[in-house]
């Protein structure tokens, strides 16, 4: 996607900054008339005159008051941008549980240009063996991007962050007072337990929708009929929480049992061919 050159100290250590997302998983579906299946293009339209308005004329406009914009021209937004250093300046180091997950936009992989692997190297093995980050400054386009580097198994990951006014606080968030009975929490960690695993394992997840699109396309492109059955609302219903907490842990209960039984079969097995062994 770019290239820079990771400040760290008096060492500088060219990088390249790939795309951790695999832009190809997006589907993307086109606009298309279905009388001619053309596809669809926008025009810019003025609101007041409803008359298309050529790029040439369009400049930036913020709007100070209802209806009311300072203009600005491109020279004008170029003059105030942050002047592109391609540098990521590295500024402090922290421990990494101490940057809270909400500041964390999105994720980038750095790569080790020509000529800068061992130092490249160097950074990650410092950064896994203190257990810390290095928070930066990254001057792109324009803008100047406050920014996280981590370990990533051998390597290094840039996480752009969000600054902090740009955040909202949940104080904001409107919240209904409700008490948390202790018998209900009692309830409620039960069921945490049983659906405890030992380790996150993102590869059991698959995006089922996606899929079924992928599905449907196959089918079309291929000229057969789709036939989609409506799909029942969920109903909404007000239940008594108690109640709801004990169901669930029957049912997950109900789900765990078999797979132990099992295992008991299975140890009561092992027993009994010991035993003809040491008779034998």
């Amino acid at each position: 996607m770019a290239s820079a050159t990771i400040a760290f100290g008096l060492v500088s250590i060219p990088v390249k900054l790939y795309s951790a997302y695999e832009s190809e998983h997006t589907i993307r579906f086109n606009q298309i008339d279905q009388r001619d299946g053309s596809r669809v293009k926008q025009q810019l339209i003025s609101s007041k005159s409803g008359e298309p308005v050529p790029r040439s004329e369009i400049v930036k406009g913020y709007e100070f008051a209802k209806g009311q914009y300072v203009l600005f021209t491109l020279e004008e937004l170029k003059a105030i941008e942050s002047v592109a250093t391609h540098t990521i300046d590295i500024v402090e180091f922290v421990e990494a549980d101490q940057v809270d997950r909400k500041y964390l936009d999105r994720v980038y992989f750095l790569g080790a240009d020509k000529g800068g692997a061992r130092a490249y190297k160097l950074l990650a093995a410092a950064l896994r063996e203190t257990g810390r980050v290095a928070i930066a400054k990254y001057a792109s386009r324009g803008k100047e991007k406050l920014v996280m580097l981590r370990p990533e198994e051998d390597g290094l990951a840039l996480e752009q962050l969000h600054y902090p006014d740009a955040l909202r606080s949940i104080d904001e968030i409107p919240m209904d007072d409700a008490e948390v009975k202790k018998e209900e929490l009692q309830l409620a960690l039960q069921l945490v337990e049983q659906g405890v695993s030992d380790k996150f394992n993102p590869g059991k997840y698959k995006d089922e929708v996606r899929g079924r699109v992928l599905e449907m396309i196959e089918s079309k492109v291929a000229g057969e009929d789709i036939s989609v059955a409506p799909t029942e609302q969920a109903e909404t219903k007000i239940i008594d929480i108690m109640d709801a907490l004990k169901a669930s842990l029957a049912e997950d209960d109900g789900k765990r049992k078999p797979a132990k039984r099992a295992a008991k079969k299975k140890t009561a097995k092992k027993k009994t061919t010991r035993k003809k062994k040491a008779s034998g």
